[in-house]
């Protein structure tokens, strides 16, 4: 899939302002600083589409995208940030659950990991939520481009096994750097693959 357009549509923190659930859908979540704007801007093709920030937690809204007049990108706000309120980190926690829960044209939700770290509690922790909720969604490792080959292959078997414990059937990896584009066409590709089972109501 080539994107030839990619515009920004609304920020909101109330699902039911999403716009109409016409096209399929597709999220982006990770915890804070784990390279999410970067890896949208790479996959789109657009510099600035989502705003990178050298400060943690900066997304805190439901952002959507509209590409190529045919899906939404969804850019959520990140999760696990330590610098936040009680209250803010409720608050966010109830907006990303209603949307995860309520958004009946979300096809699948991109599960960002950085590749370097070991399994984090609350990655696995959000992914088996998901899979409980039973909303789709598939694991994003991130700056791949930091590891050499064979610490690559290491951190994502040892993920595998992590998953395991709790998962029959693993979701779809894919491994991306930003930096270096890589994972690009893999995605977009998948994305182009799940579109045709999109049914709009």
């Amino acid at each position: 899939m080539q994107i030839t357009e990619a515009k920004f549509l609304v920020s909101n923190t109330d699902m039911e302002k999403s716009p109409a659930p016409v096209f399929p859908e597709y999220a982006f979540i990770g915890r804070s600083n784990v390279g999410k704007s970067s890896l949208i801007n790479m996959v789109t093709g657009r510099k600035n589409l989502a705003k990178t920030s050298a400060t943690p937690g900066k997304t805190r809204l439901i952002n959507h995208f509209l590409i190529n007049n045919k899906w939404y990108l969804v850019d959520l706000p990140g999760y696990g940030y330590a610098k936040v309120s009680k209250t803010s980190k409720a608050t966010w926690d109830k907006m990303i659950r209603d949307y995860l829960l309520k958004r009946k044209n979300l096809m699948n939700v991109f599960v960002l990991v950085d590749l370097r770290l070991e399994p984090q509690k609350i990655d696995m922790a959000f992914i088996n939520w998901l899979g409980e909720k039973m909303v789709p969604f598939s694991i994003v490792f991130t700056k791949s481009d930091k590891l050499k080959k064979q610490q690559i292959i290491y951190s994502v078997e040892h993920y595998k096994k992590e998953l395991r414990k709790s998962w029959e059937e693993l979701p779809p990896l894919f491994i991306t750097s930003a930096e270096k584009k890589i994972g690009k066409d893999e995605l977009l590709d998948y994305i182009e693959e799940v579109n045709k089972s999109f049914k709009p109501e």
